[in-house]
């Protein structure tokens, strides 16, 4: 999953669709909702003004040359190439997302390079392996996951001690929650947790010196493990 689901409409991509409700029938399950928007990923989401902004972003990441990062809900990958340009030749980036359509485009985009590992991993129900990581990033994630005190557990793990959280939007909470109210039934009523409650479910998992910047624009919320 990617930043288009914050930064674009979502719609059903394909019109009359099976995403939308059909004679009451129970909205189809995230995972379908992504894997039916992937073709059409990056001709809809990835604008030069979206790649200005994650240039911006990544680098107030305070990542590392050689850094190892975990890219959690890759979607396409759209942010592995800015990641790549700040850890390097030396680092590596392990992509994962639940969706099997989406990381099927991520690895023709993004398998030939040497330093690239892109997965197939749902991190609300898979253990990733522990202390291997010197940073997560959460690029347009976070509001999808229904089980977020659990992913964090396990990002939390993933993480080496010192390791950073990045949770990270182009859109604030609320610009986030207004543009989900109109989306497809299968993320309509996916949000941010306020920041109050962002805090807590962080401290409640072991992370400290949590920084939550949220305007017009951009969301972004470091924190460390202990």
């Amino acid at each position: 999953m990617s930043e288009g689901k914050d930064g674009e409409n979502m719609k059903s991509p394909k019109g009359n669709s099976s995403l939308c409700y059909l004679h009451g029938a129970s909205p189809l399950s995230r995972k379908l909702y992504f894997n039916e928007a992937a073709e059409t990923w990056d001709q809809r989401f990835y604008t030069p003004k979206l790649a200005a902004f994650l240039g911006r972003l990544v680098s107030r990441f305070d990542l590392k040359p050689g850094y190892n990062v975990l890219d959690v809900g890759t979607g396409t990958g759209v942010l592995i190439p800015f990641l790549l340009q700040v850890i390097g030749p030396s680092g590596s980036v392990t992509a994962i997302d639940f969706a099997e359509r989406m990381v099927q485009l991520c690895r023709s985009k993004h398998s030939h390079l040497k330093n690239v590992t892109v997965r197939l991993h749902d991190v609300e129900e898979e253990d990733l392996p522990p202390a291997s990581f010197d940073a997560v990033t959460c690029f347009g994630l976070f509001p999808h996951l229904e089980k977020k005190e659990k992913a964090l557990h396990n990002l939390y793990r993933a993480l080496k001690p010192g390791g950073i959280l990045i949770i990270a939007h182009a859109l604030s909470s609320q610009e986030v929650k207004a543009h989900h109210n109109s989306a497809s039934p299968p993320v309509a009523s996916d949000t941010l947790p306020e920041n109050a409650e962002m805090r807590r479910l962080l401290n409640r998992t072991g992370f400290t010196e949590i920084y939550i910047e949220d305007e017009p624009g951009c969301y972004l919320c470091l924190s460390i493990k202990r």
